[in-house]
């Protein structure tokens, strides 16, 4: 049975999978009702990682209705795809949808290797210092390809000569959301509380030059009121510093912001992207009050610079194969992202105009470079 994600109750049930999950709530332990237990993983965690696990069902399906074919040259070993950001995190959840796929195809190894920090420069410094034998990949973001270069002075990898583009994986903006102690209920009532009280609000962000912390720093410049950066390593720890009280705002993912915002521990004011969101269709873009604003986030999939193209083909060939399956596009467009596999040259020139067009940005915010 094919696998697909229904609601009962306020539990999200993923049918072909033998439990519900509950609606994500991030509440410290001394609150959390009685018989609530995470097991040692956040919900929201859970729930990305089950919607991995669900997709991955419907691959394996597909893959068992394939007939044989001769064994290509490549992969012959273990191939790790390093992911810059924490495990159960957005990115990671596009990493394993690949890696989960790929295994099942060539029956071999496909490892996930979580190198966070630095606003995923981190682990885009390891990769990049990687052999260029193709047994190494990369998921690279907006973050560790377009900003990065301008808000680090010193980077361990140049974003444009050392990497390979091969294909995007997905496009998705981030959502601005509120502690629920922040009376605006809307963008205008935003921007009003936060000019009322300059200086005394603060931001969280997955580190400088995050996807998350540009659209802040944006709007705290357009409206001429100053607000505090708080850097986190993960969204799921910025959402739970939101949810307990800890911060009054963030710029996060949609994945993560959009089920806080429906269970009611957080409050949806926004999108980054240029037009609502068809997720969540009655959250206004901060585009319909300042015209051209659009900060979204992508992920794709990189490899060191020198694999050989005939390697590098290949694979993009997978994943467009993987990114256009019909149950991994509608189970993406349920938590917010839209399916966008490409080219190595189409995602070349993309991520080149990505970064022109963020080195602008960042000069324009007056965000100086650490």
């Amino acid at each position: 049975m094919r696998p697909s994600l229904r609601s009962h109750s306020g539990a999200l049930q993923i049918r072909g999978c033998p439990a519900a999950l509950p609606r994500p709530h991030f509440l410290p332990r001394h609150a959390r009702p009685r018989g609530f237990n995470d097991a040692g993983r956040t919900p929201i965690k859970t729930l990305l990682l089950a919607l991995a696990g669900a997709i991955t069902l419907g691959l394996a399906s597909a893959t068992a209705q394939t007939p044989s074919a001769p064994q290509p040259a490549w992969p012959q070993r273990q191939v790790t795809v390093i992911v810059p950001f924490t495990a159960g995190g957005t990115t990671d959840l596009f990493a394993r949808i690949f890696t989960q796929a790929m295994q099942q195809k060539y029956g071999t190894a496909f490892v996930v290797e979580n190198r966070a920090g630095a606003g995923g420069t981190v682990g885009a410094g390891a990769a990049a210092r990687a052999p260029k034998d193709g047994y190494t990949l990369f998921v690279g973001t907006a973050s560790t390809h377009a900003i990065a270069p301008y808000v680090y002075k010193q980077l361990a990898y140049d974003s444009d000569r050392d990497f390979q583009p091969i294909s995007l994986f997905a496009t998705l903006p981030n959502m601005l959301v509120v502690s629920n102690s922040i009376p605006a209920r809307t963008f205008s009532e935003f921007v009003a509380y936060a000019k009322a009280n300059p200086g005394k609000l603060n931001y969280g962000s997955s580190g400088i030059g995050a996807s998350n912390h540009i659209p802040a720093e944006i709007i705290s410049n357009l409206i001429g009121a100053p607000m505090t950066h708080i850097p986190f390593r993960s969204s799921n720890e910025i959402m739970n510093a939101l949810v307990g009280g800890h911060i009054h705002l963030a710029f996060d993912n949609i994945t993560f912001a959009w089920p806080q915002a429906q269970g009611g521990t957080v409050r949806a004011i926004a999108v980054t992207s240029k037009e609502r969101s068809p997720t969540a269709p009655d959250v206004p873009a901060i585009a319909e009050t300042f015209p051209d604003f659009d900060i979204g986030t992508w992920h794709g999939l990189f490899a060191p610079a020198g694999v050989p193209r005939a390697i590098v083909d290949q694979i993009a060939a997978d994943v467009k194969e993987i990114y256009s399956r019909p149950d991994v596009v509608a189970k993406l467009k349920e938590i917010g992202a839209v399916a966008a596999p490409n080219t190595p040259d189409v995602f070349t020139a993309f991520a080149r105009s990505e970064r022109e067009r963020y080195q602008r940005i960042v000069r324009e915010a007056r965000i100086e470079p650490q």
